[in-house]
């Protein structure tokens, strides 16, 4: 994935990473959405190969993508946060369909 331009405009509702034990809601802003997945900054690294969950919501919950995902890169350090891209897998047509939507509405 490559980096890009985060959206500021709060469009967006908030989104659900869980890994492990671990559970982060990150709003919008801290999100770049891509179409085969996503980066966002964490307090805490997440290792690669690590298998996640995610939960992704549009404003009035008109579209929305739940699925897994595998962390395949995550760089930083504990002052800064990491930076963790995120390759969705197993997604249905459908879920594929609206991650598109929602990566073209942010200009991804």
């Amino acid at each position: 994935m490559s980096t890009g331009k985060l959206d500021t405009s709060g469009v967006f509702q908030p989104i659900t990473v869980k890994a492990q034990t671990t559970e982060l809601r990150l709003s919008a802003s801290e999100v770049a959405i891509r179409k085969n997945g996503i980066e966002f900054l964490s307090p805490n690294a997440i290792p690669k190969w690590k298998e996640v969950t995610v939960q992704l919501h549009s404003p009035g919950g008109n579209c929305r993508v739940s699925g897994s995902g595998v962390v395949v890169e995550c760089t930083g350090n504990r002052h800064s946060g990491y930076v963790v891209s995120l390759i969705l897998t197993g997604l249905t047509r459908q879920a594929q369909e609206r991650l598109s939507l929602l990566a073209g509405a942010r200009g991804a």
